[in-house]
């Protein structure tokens, strides 16, 4: 329970803690032998002391018919003298030396038995317990002392001693780490714990940095790359659309240009996404309504979705005059459509266009509350999967919307579907 209880604690206050405990029990135990070792001595002197007395009174002077010669804060008392009797209660005494308090008087007691008599010799410890007292009191403020100076010891220890972990932490929370010529840490710090601490931190750093470089590089030469053939694959589709084709040949055509238009979009994102470096996220800007957008994107997906029989609508709640980035836009909105598209079957898919976002709503399978925000996730799929699709596209446009400081969830529609909501106005 305690172990359990300190785990949760700060390191810091564990330093205190444990310096204080520790001071705790070594001065209890310190304290503790002094009032043992006190009460030891003082009972072996007083008992030497007494019988030393009562050897004189038995041996000298009830032998030669003397009273007994003892100062005056010391009293004699026998069952064989009718003028001394024994006090009450003296006679369940055991032999030896005893303590006796009586009303707020304390007194030593020694008793011997001889020849079936009972000996008693009471000594007067007022004095010597005032000193006791005394000395006790002095271990009490001792002890006291002690564990109020191990506390404030242990604050300066814990503060020294965190200070350059602290200062660790917050130089790798530091997002100017991830640049590429941000200081090794190590450089810092002494060659101790701390420094091979941050020597690990400067390795997984430069690792990261390689990491994300590489793959910022890789998705700009990509996308950089895919821009030809996509204008000639956009070129030819013209071309073909321009011409006398057959009506198959058309639809064909037309399926082509709008892979092709939205595999641009893709490429014009991932190449906005990549050119943001990690220590400079900030919001693209732009020109475009989302009016503006959710007409081009209408204009690409109504036709898909009368081709496989759904009842696609565009509601107006609500007029938004903010401007957003177009691309950035475009490819949430395009994904959640085509998410839309491939995952109903039968009913309709509705476009809301609100102040400050949009909603996509169908009537399709709907996702299971438990999965809602899995389906999020890099490489994660619905229990039905359709389309073509590798479960990057919800991915995408969580990606997109934490970039640009807008909010994407889902929830289920009754009695089936799904509705997805993204807020563009924080």
């Amino acid at each position: 329970m305690l172990a359990s209880l300190l785990a949760r604690q700060p390191f810091a206050r564990r330093i205190v803690i444990a310096f204080t405990l520790m001071t705790l029990v070594v001065s209890g135990v310190f304290s503790l032998g002094i009032v043992a070792v006190v009460y030891s001595i003082e009972s072996q002197l007083v008992t030497e002391e007494l019988g030393r007395e009562m050897d004189t009174v038995l041996h000298e002077d009830l032998p030669s018919g003397q009273r007994p010669r003892l100062d005056a804060r010391t009293r004699f008392f026998s069952t064989a003298l009718p003028e001394s009797p024994l006090p009450e209660g003296f006679a369940a005494l055991p032999e030896g030396f005893n303590e006796l308090v009586r009303d707020k008087e304390a007194y030593y007691v020694y008793v011997r038995d001889l020849d079936g008599q009972r000996y008693v010799l009471m000594e007067d410890q007022n004095e010597f317990e005032e000193r006791e007292n005394a000395l006790f009191n002095t271990v009490l403020a001792g002890f006291v002392l002690s564990v109020l100076g191990a506390w404030l010891l242990g604050r300066l220890m814990a503060h020294k001693v965190m200070a350059p972990v602290s200062r660790l932490a917050l130089q790798v929370r530091h997002r100017d780490q991830l640049h590429p010529l941000a200081p090794p840490l190590a450089l810092q710090y002494a060659d101790d714990e701390v420094g091979h601490l941050a020597a690990a931190f400067d390795s997984t750093l430069g690792q990261l940095r390689q990491t994300l470089e590489r793959e910022r590089l890789f998705t700009a030469d990509v996308s950089h790359e895919l821009r030809t053939p996509l204008m000639v694959v956009l070129g030819a589709c013209e071309l073909l659309s321009a011409s006398d084709l057959p009506e198959r040949s058309r639809r064909q055509a037309e399926r082509i240009q709008r892979a092709a238009a939205e595999m641009q979009a893709l490429v014009d994102t991932f190449l906005l996404l990549a050119r943001s470096r990690p220590e400079q996220q900030v919001a693209f800007g732009g020109s475009a309504s989302l009016a503006e957008v959710a007409g081009e994107q209408c204009e690409r997906w109504a036709p898909p979705m009368r081709d496989k029989g759904l009842a696609f609508e565009v509601l107006h709640e609500g007029e938004d005059e903010q401007t957003y980035n177009h691309t950035l836009l475009g490819t949430v909105m395009s994904n959640l459509l085509r998410n839309a598209l491939h995952y109903t079957e039968q009913g309709q898919v509705r476009l809301v266009l609100e102040r400050g976002g949009f909603r996509v709503e169908d009537s399709g399978v709907g996702i299971p509350a438990d999965q809602q925000e899995r389906m999020f996730e890099s490489f994660v799929r619905g229990a039905e999967g359709r389309g073509e699709g590798l479960g990057l596209g919800l991915s995408l446009v969580r990606r997109i919307c934490a970039h640009q400081g807008w909010t994407v969830e889902v929830q289920g529609r009754e009695p089936c579907g799904s509705c997805f909501t993204v807020r563009l106005v924080p």
